[in-house]
């Protein structure tokens, strides 16, 4: 299977995997059903070894830029409530 995202994509997605599933105990209470952990780990996993940021010593600077490019292209809470 092939599943394809964004380069930023890829980088928060493997931020939020991680904080849900090493520093937390958030994801026994998201997913409670402990067979999707299996996908869940591979994803996660295979996100680790591809991108190269997470290792970076500018982590947290290069991984807040990827989520406000994120949120500039799908439009974030803030923008729907201005419009409001």
């Amino acid at each position: 299977m092939i599943i394809k995202l964004t380069r930023d994509q890829a980088f928060v997605l493997s931020d939020w995997l991680y904080e849900v599933m090493m520093q937390s105990d958030k994801l026994d209470a998201i997913v409670p059903d402990r067979a999707v952990w299996s996908g869940i780990y591979a994803i996660s996993g295979t996100l680790e070894t591809t991108l190269p940021e997470v290792f970076m010593p500018d982590y947290a600077g290069r991984l807040e830029q990827a989520r406000r490019r994120l949120l500039e292209a799908v439009g974030s809470d803030e923008d729907d409530e201005a419009g409001a």
